[in-house]
């Protein structure tokens, strides 16, 4: 009986570079507008800018991983991003003990690129770097409202262990000079 052959990705997962970032800043536009429920719109330049810093700070730093899922012919259709974060522990020790978490602040697929193993393609190199940075949990945020996000997150082993509140400052001031 012949063996059926793996079907291979059409797609690759690299590094990204300096002219991948203006898609970068796209994709996370649509990443914050799919979790807030919104329609496409345009970003602000000052955020445009700003996120660009963000994306290109990331390309230099041995600690930050920005990768990209690119199709040939179609260019990019994902992205992931970790960072390393380095803590002491705050309870009293004999030696200094650093503990090191990564965090995953991003993974964007496009939709029509989903179900195709983009995201667990990303999401195995994003896990590689942590352990070769010796990061012992991986860590993440989703908005409690992105129920898609949950159930994948949860089908990869992530639980929820808190909650992240948030407030403008204005609020608070506001309830404290009550």
């Amino acid at each position: 009986m012949a063996e059926k052959k793996a079907k291979q990705p059409n797609f690759l997962i690299r590094e990204a570079i300096d002219t991948d970032l203006p898609v970068l800043v796209e994709f996370l536009a649509k990443l914050a507008l799919h979790v807030a429920g919104s329609a496409p719109k345009t970003l602000k330049e000052g955020e445009y800018q700003r996120l660009l810093e963000v994306l290109h700070s990331a390309l230099g730093d041995e600690n930050k991983h920005l990768l990209v899922a690119e199709q040939p012919g179609r260019g990019l259709i994902g992205m992931g991003y970790v960072y390393v974060w380095r803590s002491q522990g705050i309870w009293e020790q004999v030696e200094p003990v650093e503990y090191r978490s990564a965090v995953i602040d991003d993974v964007w697929v496009e939709p029509e690129f989903r179900s195709l193993g983009v995201f667990r393609a990303l999401l195995k190199h994003l896990v590689a770097f942590a352990e070769s940075h010796h990061a012992h949990e991986l860590v993440l945020e989703y908005a409690a409202t992105n129920k898609q996000a949950k159930a994948v997150w949860t089908r990869m082993g992530f639980e929820t262990i808190g909650v992240r509140a948030s407030a403008f400052t204005s609020t608070v001031k506001a309830a404290l000079a009550e």
